[in-house]
């Protein structure tokens, strides 16, 4: 990790669900272009190992209980970092996790719960850090997916929270710049994280198998090198790995033949796992 340079040096970077996957993927990787770092998650054991990783790097590193699904936890999360750290600059809206199922085996309550951690989730955590971001011109990170562009069988309940976080991010990229904050959506096909292997109550099955070939799995250091890139950058909107960008091309520019795919070749989403 590098001292004081980097391109994130003397800035502070807020990350929800940083407790694995894309979101301690990045957090390590901000911190190495000289970001320190708010870390928030469920698991706070993991947490503290990832703060102390941090600091081990020469970064100022803080671990914060927070569930997203809660009111209030956001705000005393925001308050504890501002305290900790003295401001916040970067906020990466990354908690989430995914419902999965076809419609007829799934109740409201199922799609109320995938809409409360990603979508509302996420609202909590802008609500609570916009006058920070606003004050310093900053940077706010909204981690969306490939399924935000693309919905197959089995999946409405996690395309649909994806879909909204898109419309989300492209109505605040406009609401915002005039207050000089940046707004990226990144859209990530297939990356390293336990998310398929959480079930549909937010359960991790430490035992379940990976259900995809490796090949199509980016790792998550790589994806997290190319947010970084991004985001430093203030792009707008960045697809992550050659599948998911031939996915969304596809999707924008001949939506028949990726709907004649999805039917032709019986392309579902992943089973809950067990």
């Amino acid at each position: 990790m590098r001292g004081g340079r980097g391109r994130f040096a003397g800035q502070v970077a807020f990350v929800t669900g940083a407790s694995s996957g894309i979101g301690a993927a990045l957090a390590r990787e901000l911190g190495r272009e000289g970001a320190d770092l708010a870390l928030l998650a469920r698991r706070t054991d993991r947490l503290a190992a990832l703060a102390a990783e941090l600091e081990r790097g020469g970064r100022r590193a803080v671990a914060l209980a927070c569930d997203v699904t809660r009111d209030g936890d956001l705000e005393r999360a925001v308050a504890a970092a501002r305290a900790a750290l003295g401001r916040i600059d970067v906020v990466v809206a990354n908690a989430g996790f995914g419902v999965v199922g076809p419609l007829a085996r799934l109740a409201l309550d199922d799609y109320r719960r995938q809409f409360e951690t990603n979508v509302f989730g996420v609202l909590r955590t802008i609500y609570a850090t916009l006058p920070d971001l606003q004050r310093a011109r900053g940077r706010l990170v909204i981690i969306g997916s490939v399924s935000g562009w693309v919905a197959t069988p089995a999946s409405s309940p996690y395309a649909m929270s994806k879909f909204a976080l898109r419309g989300l991010a492209e109505a605040l990229g406009h609401e915002l710049a005039p207050h000089g904050v940046s707004v990226t959506l990144i859209s990530p096909g297939f990356v390293e994280s336990e998310i398929r292997r959480v079930d549909n109550l937010g359960v991790l099955r430490a035992a379940a198998p990976e259900p995809l070939p490796a090949w199509l799995v980016m790792p998550a250091a790589r994806a997290a090198r190319r947010i970084a890139r991004a985001v430093a950058r203030r792009r707008r909107e960045v697809v992550l790995t050659g599948l998911g960008k031939v996915a969304v091309f596809l999707q924008r520019h001949a939506p028949w033949l990726v709907a004649r795919g999805v039917r032709r070749f019986g392309v579902r989403s992943r089973g809950e796992p067990r």
